[in-house]
């Protein structure tokens, strides 16, 4: 006797009649001695619409809403264009109703994915076509021979699986509830014009919320202007520098109190009094969940979206390179140390820091408290041939964050010194970091060039070559990435530090979160929500930023239902979804809530009194916010400093002023340009600028400043073609109505 085995996707079905050596393929499926293998191609089968249930629901109408089934119902899927039934799935749900229909037949192994999706792709086919034969579930993480085999020696029976079946009902039957019924009764409400439709979605929502609750912030920021006072200190053979600090404050809302301290510090001398030198472990980042993945590799590569990294993530699965991608844990349950031995002792083979990876059964790696369902994403023991550019950067990805786990700690030596000059009170601190043991940053090469300090002794007299007072100011919180919004979704909001490597109290307060249950979807649902929320005109992007459309804003300031909006309500919700995966909560008490959810905003909707949404396409919120009010200059002692700071992130220094407008020209990526640009201005120096590119030179700050301030500046070293070195006055006219610059060269009197 034979079972049939119902893979997910026809890919899968491959891997496992490869597992079994089973090489017959027929139409629609593979036959072996024990077992007929046959595939889905995902979902075989959908919900009814509304007008499938009454005909009266093809015309949305106030009245036909709530809309509330007496039992859902599942049809053949519809093709793309949605007017007929897909001839491919109708034709391979034939396939395997035949199949089990065999005499030689008797059972099926359920083979989808090992998640509430998977489970209701195999358990609505069964269901579908009344399955009277004994049902199977293999569970997997991973499509390799070893697995699979080992898999179909463990198969559970499929009622055991109700729970999980359950939860993934549950999901399937609240989404189509409350889109069906708040998506028509919003559309009908607010729509201004023809073909316009509001999407309301119980995950939707409460993301775009979260843009917009950002965007506010953003747009009603303040900026408070700040200075502070840094010193260069000579000491015979070199110089550093050190920031000017009083009752461990250096940022001063008064330039004149700097200015005199900087008077003080004429002609005086210092000291260092005091060095600190410490030694710091740094640990590697955590393994890969499905969300910090594509965080991961969205905010490091361009082309890429959080939905590209997961499809891109599924295809190496599929083809048996990494473990199952829709995870939420960081950590790998302790059953797979033995596993994790042969991957690491498969991958390290003829790497240039093969003898330093050493295997060793770590809690920031094997924690079985902390997985959720599905263990980390690693790589498997087979090393892939053949991967496109993006199935590359993604395999890589996982390999290395999984090999650096057996790595060396990493070891960085932290040196303070604290200098004081005679007669002033408070002093200038300095701080740089030495590598001293690169350990696990070998493997992407991460060997940041810090800021390092000489080696100098306490006692050492040092003389003040400048001091320089420049302005700042407090920046706005960032605009959402794909990064930093899957992120939060994962933790309903909750915020956690951006480092790059994370200590242990950090990981357990973010798995604590994550296992909690209190999140926005899953980590298979989150990158569609995102693709979602650009599709139906609520968000925009701004380069990588994630950006609230007005349409989208005037949703959320519109739609008087603040429940699906509220990340505690939608973080219960999910969590009870869990908790229906668990056992611990039944069905139905989630949908009769969902019901009298649904049931109370399709009222609140009818009965508010609220005019048709009337919106642009574009964001509403400015990509930047006005600068402080205050002083913007930039005052030195001695030589006069013309090197920009940028003394934390998103601090820009003003360079001048534009002398086209009048507004701050500061530093950009490309170029050097006008602040005024969103007036019109397209001031711009380019720091590749062709011109002087002839000479072998690119435009530098330093002279930027100079023309800024003086109208002309100094380069030295300029390059003819033949080699002949030269020095050069230049000057720079920027034609606004052209968009382009002029340099004229002089020589120096």
């Amino acid at each position: 006797m034979k079972k049939v085995i119902i893979a997910e996707k026809p890919s899968v079905a491959k891997n496992i009649a490869d597992a079994l050596h089973i090489k017959g393929r027929k139409d629609g499926y593979f036959e072996g001695e024990s077992y007929l293998i046959t595939w889905a191609f995902g979902h075989l089968l959908e919900l009814y619409d509304a007008k499938d249930y009454d005909e009266k629901m093809k015309i949305w109408r106030m009245e036909y809403f709530p809309f509330i089934p007496e039992q859902f119902k599942y049809k053949v899927k519809m093709d793309q264009g949605r007017k007929k039934v897909d001839s491919g799935a109708k034709k391979q749900l034939k396939c395997i109703k035949d199949l089990i229909a065999r005499d030689d037949v008797d059972g099926v192994i359920s083979a989808t994915d090992y998640d509430r999706e998977g489970q209701i792709i195999g358990d609505s086919i069964l269901n579908y076509l009344k399955v009277k034969k004994p049902v199977y579930r293999i569970l997997l993480n991973e499509w390799t021979e070893d697995e699979v085999k080992k898999g179909l020696e463990k198969v559970v029976d499929n009622r055991s699986m109700q729970p999980l079946q359950d939860a993934g009902i549950s999901r399937q039957h609240a989404d189509w509830l409350i889109g069906i019924n708040l998506t028509s009764v919003a559309t009908l409400k607010y729509k201004s014009g023809k073909g316009e439709l509001f999407n309301i979605g119980r995950v939707l929502l409460p993301t775009l919320k979260m843009i917009y609750d950002r965007d506010m912030e953003i747009l009603n920021f303040n900026p408070e202007p700040y200075f502070k006072l840094t010193g260069t200190f000579g000491y015979g053979e070199g110089n550093y520098e050190g920031t000017y600090t009083l009752d461990k404050k250096d940022k001063f809302e008064k330039e004149e109190d700097l200015k005199v301290i900087q008077s003080k510090l004429q002609d005086k001398k210092g000291v260092l009094v005091q060095k600190e030198v410490t030694e710091k472990n740094e640990y590697p980042p955590v393994l890969f969940n499905l969300s910090a993945l594509q965080g991961h590799i969205t905010s490091k590569y361009t082309g890429f979206t959080s939905d590209k990294v997961l499809k891109v993530a599924q295809s190496l699965y599929e083809k048996k390179y990494i473990t199952y991608p829709r995870t939420a844990s960081s950590v790998l349950d302790e059953s797979l140390v033995d596993k994790a031995k042969k991957v690491l002792f498969s991958l390290k083979q003829g790497l240039p820091y093969e003898e330093e990876l050493v295997f060793r059964k770590s809690p920031r790696v094997f924690n079985s408290k902390k997985v959720e369902s599905h263990s980390a994403i690693i790589p498997t023991y087979m090393k892939p041939s053949g991967l496109g550019r993006d199935e590359q950067l993604v395999y890589e990805a996982v390999r290395n964050r999984f090999l650096m786990q057996f790595m060396p700690v990493s070891i960085v030596e932290e040196t303070v010194f604290t200098t004081t000059v005679e007669d002033v009170e408070g002093a200038f601190i300095s701080k740089g970091k030495v590598q001293k043991i690169l350990g696990w940053k070998k493997i992407e090469n991460d060997n940041a060039k810090d800021a390092i300090l000489p080696d100098l002794i306490e006692g050492t007299p040092v003389t003040i070559e400048k001091v320089d007072i420049t302005s700042h100011a407090t920046t706005p919180p960032k605009a959402y990435t794909e990064k930093t919004l899957l992120r939060a979704m994962e933790t309903c909001g909750k915020q956690f530090k951006e480092e790059k490597s994370q200590e242990e109290g950090e990981d357990n307060e973010l798995m604590d979160a994550i296992l909690s249950g209190f999140s926005i979807g899953t980590p298979a649902t989150r990158a569609e929500t995102i693709k979602k929320l650009c599709y139906t005109g609520y968000t925009v992007m701004q380069k990588k930023n994630i950006r609230c459309t007005e349409k989208g804003k005037k949703l959320i300031e519109t739609l008087p239902i603040k429940e699906l909006m509220d990340l505690e309500y939608t973080g219960k919700l999910e969590k009870t979804l869990a908790d229906i995966e668990k056992g611990t909560v039944k069905k139905d008490t989630f949908m009769n809530h969902i019901i009298r959810f649904v049931v109370g905003g399709v009222d609140t909707i009818k009965g508010q009194k609220a005019a048709p949404i009337q919106y642009t396409k574009e964001a509403f919120a400015p990509a930047s916010v006005p600068k402080a009010k205050g002083s913007t200059s930039k005052t030195s002692t001695k030589k006069q400093s013309a090197a920009a700071k940028t003394t934390t992130a998103g601090e820009k220094e003003v360079l001048g002023k534009c002398p086209l407008c009048g507004n701050d020209v500061i530093e950009g990526t490309k170029g050097f340009g006008c602040m005024g640009y969103k007036q019109g201005c397209k001031f711009v120096i380019w720091k590749a600028d062709e011109a002087l590119g002839r000479y072998g030179k690119k435009t530098t700050k330093t002279l930027v400043k100079q023309l800024l301030k003086k109208g002309e500046g100094t380069i030295k070293g300029l390059k003819t073609k033949n080699g002949t070195k030269f020095d050069a006055i230049v000057t720079y006219t920027f034609n606004q109505d052209k968009g382009l610059g002029e340099w004229k060269f002089r020589k120096p009197e």
